[in-house]
């Protein structure tokens, strides 16, 4: 099953974590379907960002507020009476957990009680979709991807503040939206755990493929923390499409998938070392683009880290499409258009427009 452009025409969703980098994706994606988008963010964390560059905020309602203010996010989504509510809201970077584990927790954690909250006080709601992360998984760096059913877990706040929001998720299911009394609720609820993403429009700090390209822009060589890390990569609209066809069949058969599911590469190849992503990056980049390693990162993040979406590929029908290969020359094709001064939505849209093509 792939993502039915007509499911979504004229569908009302509210999107928390419009601003951010695959919020912006996505709002740009559902509103091309014709879906009739609100979004629940703070302003754009980065500048540049895909957000304003994109001109994201045209095509969506904006609701500029912090999901930590349970007032305003219940207002918002009681005005708004959505079918379907997407939460991505987070803190979303592991090195800066360190340094504000209270805003990593707060927002990532108790935003996602709020969340729920707000769901809880809405009659409209049909289907409620937390994203969290692979980082959500009790991580012992063993070669066997992880399943659904492993253990959640984190050594570093921000992975476990996304096993935290897996927890809370399961919480609110089996104690307010529990499949056994679906027809007094009307509540469908999943949680989504996606790999590593890459695109065009990421800025964000303390990421592999953005400082890389900061550095090549300003034709600098790019340093590398950790060069031996292997971690799953994918382009943002891969895990954005297993949302939307996630949804799309809660919304069929809302008792067959409320539970968590992963959303990787499902070829194993493309798990591959940061030294040789960073390698096919400035390849793809030319112009003598070349990286250094700094000597290793201090934080103790992992250095193995890949999922088992087997179950995602044989109930739901998902698979990845894009090679890895591929999904990094469409980051570095997009950067170059945007350094030339090519409309960012253009070529975001090309983009979309070429992977539906793949989805069909």
């Amino acid at each position: 099953m792939s993502v039915n452009p007509g499911f979504w025409r004229g569908r009302s969703v509210f999107l928390t974590g419009h601003t951010g980098f695959k919020g912006s994706w996505l709002s740009s994606w559902l509103s091309s379907m014709g879906a009739r988008v609100t979004g629940y963010s703070l302003e754009p964390e980065t500048e540049p960002s895909l957000y304003k560059v994109a001109s994201v905020g045209e095509m969506v309602e904006s609701v500029i507020a912090d999901i930590r203010d349970t007032g305003k996010l219940c207002s918002a989504l009681s005005s708004v009476q959505p079918e379907i509510v997407i939460h991505m809201a987070a803190q979303s970077l592991v090195r800066r957990s360190y340094r504000e584990p209270y805003v990593t927790y707060s927002t990532n954690v108790l935003g996602t009680v709020n969340m729920f909250e707000a769901v809880r006080k809405t009659a409209s709601v049909k289907v409620a979709l937390v994203v969290t992360s692979d980082k959500c998984y009790e991580n012992t760096e063993r070669e066997r991807g992880y399943t659904e059913t492993d253990p959640m877990g984190g050594k570093d706040p921000y992975s476990a503040s996304k096993g935290c929001q897996e927890l809370v998720t399961a919480s609110y299911r089996s104690s307010f939206f529990p499949p056994e009394k679906y027809e007094d609720h009307g509540v469908s609820v999943a949680s989504a755990r996606a790999g590593n993403v890459i695109g065009g429009g990421d800025w964000s700090e303390d990421r592999l493929i953005p400082d890389m390209i900061r550095a090549f822009a300003a034709g600098d060589a790019a340093f590398i923390r950790n060069p031996a890390a292997v971690r799953p990569w994918q382009h943002a609209l891969e895990p954005l499409g297993g949302y939307m066809t996630l949804i799309q069949r809660m919304l069929d058969d809302p008792l067959a998938f409320n539970e968590g599911w992963n959303f990787g590469p499902v070829d194993d190849e493309d798990a591959k070392p940061v030294s040789q992503v960073a390698d096919m990056v400035s390849r793809f980049w030319g112009e003598g683009a070349h990286w250094r390693s700094s000597g290793g990162d201090s934080t103790g993040e992992a250095k193995l880290l890949k999922l088992d979406c087997s179950k995602t590929r044989d109930r739901l029908g998902w698979t990845s499409r894009l090679s890895l290969d591929t999904a990094l020359k469409w980051t570095v094709q997009w950067h170059k258009a945007y350094i030339k001064g090519e409309n960012p939505l253009r070529v975001m849209n090309e983009q979309i427009e070429k992977y539906q093509e793949l989805d069909r």
